[in-house]
């Protein structure tokens, strides 16, 4: 593949001589040349508004001062950034500026953090010379989330155009003209009262460059500089989104990623940004329970491992049967040390997780091939992108995301086979509709249009499965362009559980075992299972145990369904508490860092270590690092490089090339069909979600 030559300019920007692309606009050559250019208004990746007049600058032979958000570099250009005539203009627009915007910095939520504020300092002057009443309008509230204080606003329209460009929602406005001019959201209701009715992701929020907008779940909270900022993965869906959590006092306060760390830039949807709120709920669990008749009683944790590692210890000498559900939240190396724990140290393959995607028989039909697999950036930069089954923007919203601004920045061609309505519809080259099990058939309407792509990426859900995924995969061969997938799945670490071998028929690395057990629904059926140990999982939510018998051990943040069925409940650590490492979607391994840490719980990989060491069991040392480099020396396809993870990057991991004979039934992959607003059973738990408007949404509903 040929690589056209770059056109590149000579410029002059501060005395500094500069080589920058034909076409590239001045204040991004002057940035990567390490000359800052303010702006209010400008925001890469999004339109231009030029309408601040902060970034002006001098430019020699020009008849006054120029826009540097939107003037193209030039050959043979000379540009003054910090000229006096340029200190004026912007020590005048700040003037401006300030004219109405109240002077409440030591009460504004963006104290410490507001462009304004650091503009004022460095350029301002220290009087004004507006002596007329500043305009005043009061404070709204447009949702739990969000929250409007006009008076502040700046007029930099990054709200509207990150909600409409970025979200693809355009739940916000412009409203009156002149000095009244106010951001105001789209929906209006019978009395003339705006309302927000959108994805409450809080872009907005961020976005804003001072007080304008603020969080109802941060406001009047803290300080910027009184919080520890952590990064580290979203707990909620699989795509893998690195979240910075602001903790004080071991509670944390606030969650964004204004440093761009991350596959997903400063993206995060309303999950991502506020529904931490989980861990604090007045429901989690903060002791051992012991079953008492009907009832549950708490007791010590010495007493509740001393019970279980005795039970089970007595099942295994008398060649009992066991189960082991595991979860696709839990870290990769509790996965790993689970399994091992399960076929080791209880001699069991009765061991699996709920599928949410046939990931399995994406990969033994790809035998053969290296490099097909995509990567979350693998989205952005696609020439075209195929959707089949799946509501993207509300299932994978990161993924969405992507696919929106490929389109908006080199015309990306999107393509949906859904069963209904989707918002990606709003942008597509082409969709079409296909009631569930059409789908293959659907994609005959698309092959003229597939095959002129020069590339394309395929993302699919759960529709897709069986021999469907081979159906696909055939479908795209036949196409003669170079194809990548994406096996679309639902949670924080599903592609980590079935790559760590929580499965009854492949171990870890997807090498086949020799003696497979039962799978989760066949678990669920069998009357003579002796013990049943549910880590981090609630399928007992909307089906029944066989066995009446069963002495059932749960590892959970909450007393849910399944975990009222228990015998010994055991109160675990979420990821926000938590070391370790995820695997998103995409296969992109990354590291979870400990943020917070409630009473009474213990991460799920001491717990599997202390019923070990009780049962005398050496499944190895219960410590992350240690299971991290054992699984990077036996895993295939996790040899990924250390540095990238231990420093908050990710790193993707290599698809096995071969063979992967799975013995899962297709009707036993199920997507549990979340919203962005549902995320199973920590979405449960989390006020914010339950609490906005929209929730809890539901799919193919195109908005």
């Amino acid at each position: 593949m040929t690589t056209t030559a770059v056109e590149t300019v000579t410029l002059t920007i501060d005395g500094k001589t500069i080589q920058s692309p034909k076409g590239t606009l001045l204040i991004e050559a002057a940035r990567k040349a390490g000359i800052e250019i303010p702006a209010f208004c400008y925001y890469e990746g999004y339109s231009l508004q030029a309408a601040c007049r902060m970034c002006l600058v001098e430019v020699e032979k020009a008849p006054k001062l120029q826009v540097g958000c939107t003037l193209p570099v030039a050959e043979g250009m000379i540009v003054h950034t910090d000229s006096p005539q340029v200190q004026k203009a912007r020590k005048g627009t700040l003037e401006f500026l300030l004219t109405n915007h109240p002077l409440d910095c030591p009460v504004c939520d963006k104290g410490g953090e507001c462009e304004l504020q650091d503009m004022v300092f460095r350029y301002g002057a220290g009087e004004s010379r507006f002596t007329e009443m500043k305009l005043h309008i009061d404070e709204q509230q447009w949702s739990p989330v969000v929250f409007y204080d006009a008076p502040r606003c700046i007029l930099c329209y990054r709200c509207i155009r990150v909600c409409d460009e970025g979200m693809g929602v355009g739940a916000l406005g412009l409203g009156n003209r002149g000095a009244s001019a106010v951001i105001l959201p789209n929906k209006v209701t019978g009395d003339n009262q705006h309302y927000l009715s959108c994805d409450e992701c809080g872009a907005c929020i961020d976005i804003c460059p001072v007080g304008a907008l603020t969080s109802g779940i941060y406001r009047y909270q803290t300080r910027p500089w009184e919080m520890n900022h952590v990064g580290t993965i979203c707990t909620h869906c699989s795509n893998g989104c690195k979240t910075t959590l602001g903790v004080r006092n071991g509670r944390i306060i606030r969650g964004n990623n204004r440093d761009h760390s991350g596959i997903n830039g400063e993206f995060l949807c309303i999950k991502g940004r506020y529904a931490f709120d989980f861990v604090e709920h007045p429901e989690r669990l903060q002791s051992p329970l012991k079953r008492v008749g009907d009832r549950f009683e708490e007791i010590p944790w010495s007493e509740a491992i001393e019970t279980v590692a005795a039970r089970f210890s007595e099942v295994k000498a008398a060649g009992g049967k066991f189960g082991v559900i595991g979860s696709n939240r839990t870290t990769n190396e509790e996965n790993y040390y689970l399994q091992k724990f399960a076929r080791q140290g209880l001699g069991t393959s009765n061991i699996d997780h709920q599928r949410t995607g046939d990931l399995t028989t994406l990969l033994d039909a790809l035998q053969g091939r290296g490099g097909a697999l995509a990567t979350v950036a693998d989205v952005y930069h696609a020439k075209a992108v195929l959707i089949v089954g799946s509501d993207l923007s509300q299932q994978h919203p990161l993924l969405a995301f992507q696919a929106r601004a490929g389109v908006r920045h080199h015309d990306t061609r999107v393509y949906t086979v859904t069963p209904g309505p989707v918002r990606e519809d709003k942008y597509s080259a082409r969709g079409v509709i296909a009631q569930p099990g059409g789908e293959i058939a659907a994609l005959e309407g698309l092959r003229e249009d597939l095959a002129k792509e020069p590339e394309l990426v395929i993302l699919f859900g759960d529709a897709i499965r069986g021999d469907a995924v081979r159906a696909l995969v055939r479908f795209a061969d036949s196409l003669s362009i170079p194809v990548k997938y994406v096996c679309l799945l639902d949670y924080a670490n599903s592609r980590g559980a079935v790559d760590m071998g929580l499965t009854p028929d492949l171990g870890p690395g997807y090498h086949p075992v020799d003696r497979p057990g039962l799978t989760l629904d066949q678990m669920l059926k069998a009357s003579d299972l002796d013990v049943l140990w549910i880590v981090g999982a609630n399928p007992l939510r909307n089906r029944a145990l066989a066995g009446e018998n069963t002495f059932v051990v749960v590892q959970d943040l909450f007393l849910t369904e399944t975990a009222r069925r228990a015998d010994i409940v055991l109160p675990a650590a979420s990821a926000y508490e938590k070391n370790g490492t995820l695997t998103n979607v995409c296969g992109e391994v990354q590291r979870v860092t400990q943020a917070a840490k409630v009473m009474g719980t213990k991460p799920d990989l001491e717990i599997f270590g202390l019923i070990a060491r009780e049962m005398k069991i050496n499944v190895g040392i219960w410590q992350w690092q240690k299971m991290f480099e054992e699984i990077r020396k036996t895993v295939r396809g996790y040899n990924v490089p250390l540095p990238v993870v231990a420093t908050g990057g990710a790193a993707q991991t290599n698809p096995v090339n071969g063979r992967v004979p799975s013995l899962i039934r297709p009707e036993e992959i199920r997507s549990a069909g979340d919203t962005l607003f549902t995320s199973g059973t920590t979405g449960r738990y989390s006020n914010v979600l339950n609490a906005v408007l929209e929730s809890p949404g539901r799919l193919y509903s195109g908005k």
